[in-house]
């Protein structure tokens, strides 16, 4: 036997600096008599990548995985987490800091901007929602009038 291991891996960039991205990865276990056939072989292993690189990208897309779980507030991490709300990523934890941040800034309470804006609270955002938030904060920083 024949052991394949074939990764599709990709990183797509999304408004306020953040990203989504997602990794596949099959192992297969094929005929030893491929390694005497490179055309086959290699037709297989274009099969294996053709398979993962499609799962990859319907991940992206909005993929059917149950969500992950949020880390805690105080939690240490990189920002990009963020769990699916309804099939759409939630506001990334770097988002939710900036909307704090600029809100600070501005004097009023993040929560109700959220609310005014979206009709939820902040952890109830999406990825989309809390980039709109920023957004509109930030017009409202500047002078400016959304």
């Amino acid at each position: 036997m024949l052991k394949i291991h074939v990764t599709s891996s990709k990183k797509i960039g999304q408004p306020d600096y953040g990203s989504l991205g997602a990794t596949v990865g099959l192992e297969a276990e094929l005929d030893s008599n491929l390694i005497t056939d490179p055309h086959a072989l290699r037709s297989r292993l274009r099969q294996l990548f053709d398979i993962a690189r499609a799962a990859v990208d319907a991940e992206l897309q909005g993929g059917h995985t149950p969500p992950s779980p949020r880390p805690a507030p105080n939690g240490n991490d990189n920002g990009g987490d963020s769990q699916h709300r309804n099939g759409r990523r939630g506001a990334t934890d770097s988002q939710l800091r900036a909307i704090r941040a600029i809100a600070k800034r501005l004097g009023i309470q993040p929560e109700n901007a959220a609310t005014e804006l979206h009709g939820c609270g902040l952890d109830e955002m999406t990825l989309p929602q809390a980039s709109q938030l920023i957004d509109h904060l930030k017009s409202q920083q500047s002078g400016g009038v959304r």
